[in-house]
């Protein structure tokens, strides 16, 4: 039970450290122009496929299976990112 909590607050702390890319971009460079709701769907998106991740993990027992929806979640969230960033649809 603990290692899975460990593995919680690890999603947490990589996707803070992930939304810091952006952030820390913005004070360099006028090529990154992210607003506060930018901020909220980025984080909405890694916070809803790490913890489908976590789901995964904790539920479906063979390894194969894992393998194939964890596949499966990070291609709906590429799709997502892409169609958010630029409207591949």
């Amino acid at each position: 039970m603990m290692a899975q909590n460990k593995r919680l607050i690890g999603i947490v702390f990589a996707i803070a450290l992930l939304l810091l890319v952006p952030l820390v971009a913005m004070q360099f460079t006028n090529e990154v122009k992210w607003t506060i709701l930018d901020f909220i769907v980025a984080g909405f998106l890694l916070l809803t496929t790490g913890l489908a991740f976590e789901f995964v993990l904790r539920k479906v027992k063979k390894t194969k299976n894992r393998i194939l929806i964890c596949l499966v979640i990070l291609a709906v969230f590429l799709l997502t990112w892409l169609e958010l960033a630029v409207g591949i649809f």
